[in-house]
């Protein structure tokens, strides 16, 4: 049984000078004879593009207690939740008939499963993608009904490649066949998307130039509910408030750095690193799904045809040019180096969930998050047998720690069928999709 000195809406914002906090679950907001807080259901799709060196991605051994590929060792932690598959095609995002576009069509393609139109103009057209079909279900009573997120610019406008315009390659997330949403790149502007309210451009320049924190302008109020919660909740709610600040005080010491030197390449508010960068934009999904926010999230961990570079990890070429690895050895490790190293991070992210209390679970639990890339080999722009990882768990009926490897020619799309049906969403087709994916639950 739960007690506590009072009894809170789950969607309750404390609201002041230029912010709307959304609060975590606490326990004060399970009703007292509950035994149990049900997980919250929740979806978030991690994107990378360009492909994988498959010979490192792909396990071994397939089946229950299968032996991890080196790509995904970083995954290691999360084997009873993983799924890996192997056979899915992304069949909409080949050419059929169209000259060039590998990498505008992979990229929308990846969640539509649609061959998306090419053009240069404003008459784009691809399809509703899976993660806004599970948000028109599972966000309708949320502040946003979702989130998408990215490290690479995507300020470039018009044709971007072979014909197709930019908004192929800058948004994974489609709200309707002609809606694209573009993913968020500024630290700083996502953060205030999730907890700013209310205040001018001007103002919110002046509390950041001033290094104050969103939470100043909340500071009687937070007072005025600590006080009526139970020490457990109290608790909860500190660590809740002080991650919020963290990311802040990141946010504003990349925006300091960046202030010193230019670098053309990156927006001001842009950490320096990968890492950095990537690790900032993930603990923003993690509190937007602390706070519940939103509850389906989309981040572009690696654009497609990006020129990146990961100094950091010795790897001065560009992470499209490695892709390009005509089959070298040693530039096919230093592909499968970069793909490992954006493994490693999404671990972060899994572990970041995993770590954080939600009702008797934490966050990971009822989280469903897939991964992976809209091609298989960048090398050959191949389009069959992309990469992709499931991290989910019972609360979804999901049964991991397998490699499923499934028949040559089973649409992508027929796993975006399945993991809709895990949410309610009840639809019986989508984009190709043939049918749902056998085995998922085990059996």
């Amino acid at each position: 049984m739960v007690i506590t000195k009072l009894t809170l809406p789950r969607r309750t914002f404390l609201r002041g000078m230029g912010a709307t906090l959304a609060l975590p679950l606490l326990d004060a907001m399970v009703p007292a004879l509950s035994a149990r807080a049900p997980a919250t259901p929740r979806f978030a799709a991690i994107y990378v593009g360009n492909g994988m060196n498959m010979f490192d991605w792909t396990p071994p051994t397939e089946g229950v207690g299968f032996e991890l590929s080196p790509t995904l060792r970083p995954l290691e932690p999360f084997r009873d939740r993983m799924l890996v598959f192997s056979g899915l095609d992304n069949y909409p995002a080949t050419d059929q008939g169209d000259t060039g576009g590998q990498h505008p069509r992979a990229a929308p393609a990846f969640m539509s499963s649609v061959h998306p139109k090419q053009t240069e103009g404003a008459d784009i057209l691809a399809g509703t993608t899976v993660d806004q079909m599970i948000a028109e279900l599972i966000c309708r009573d949320s502040k946003l009904s979702s989130l998408e997120v990215a490290v690479d610019r995507n300020d470039v406008v018009g044709a971007c490649d072979h014909g197709y315009a930019c908004a192929y390659m800058n948004s994974i997330s489609w709200k309707s066949p002609r809606q694209p949403l573009p993913a968020e790149t500024n630290p700083r502007f996502a953060f205030e998307r999730l907890f700013g309210s209310g205040d001018s451009a001007e103002e919110r320049a002046v509390r950041v130039q001033e290094d104050r924190s969103i939470l100043d302008g909340l500071s009687q109020e937070i007072a005025a509910l600590s006080s009526k919660l139970g020490g457990h909740d109290r608790t909860k709610l500190g660590e809740y408030l002080d991650a919020i600040r963290d990311v802040e005080q990141r946010i504003a010491k990349a925006e300091s750095t960046n202030s010193d030197f230019e670098v053309p390449d990156r927006p001001v508010g842009v950490p320096e690193t990968f890492r950095e960068y990537a690790e900032l934009m993930f603990d923003l999904q993690v509190l937007a799904f602390q706070a519940d926010v939103t509850r389906v999230t989309s981040f572009m961990m690696a654009r497609e045809n990006i020129n990146r570079t990961y100094n950091e990890i010795g790897l001065p070429e560009a992470h499209h040019a490695m892709s390009h690895h005509g089959n070298n050895p040693e530039k096919m490790q230093d592909f499968a180096k970069l793909n490992t190293y954006h493994v490693d991070t999404f671990a972060y992210y899994l572990d970041r969930l995993r770590s954080i209390p939600d009702g008797d679970g934490t966050l990971l639990d009822g989280t469903v998050v897939l991964y992976g890339s809209g091609m298989s080999d960048g090398n050959t722009h191949n389009n069959y047998n992309v990469p992709t990882v499931v991290i989910g768990g019972p609360e979804k009926g999901l049964q991991g720690n397998r490699h499923l490897v499934y028949p040559k020619g089973t649409p992508l799309a027929n796993l975006s069928l399945s993991l809709m049906d895990k949410f309610g969403v009840q639809v019986e087709r989508f984009g190709d999709s043939t049918g749902q994916l056998p085995l998922l639950s085990g059996v």
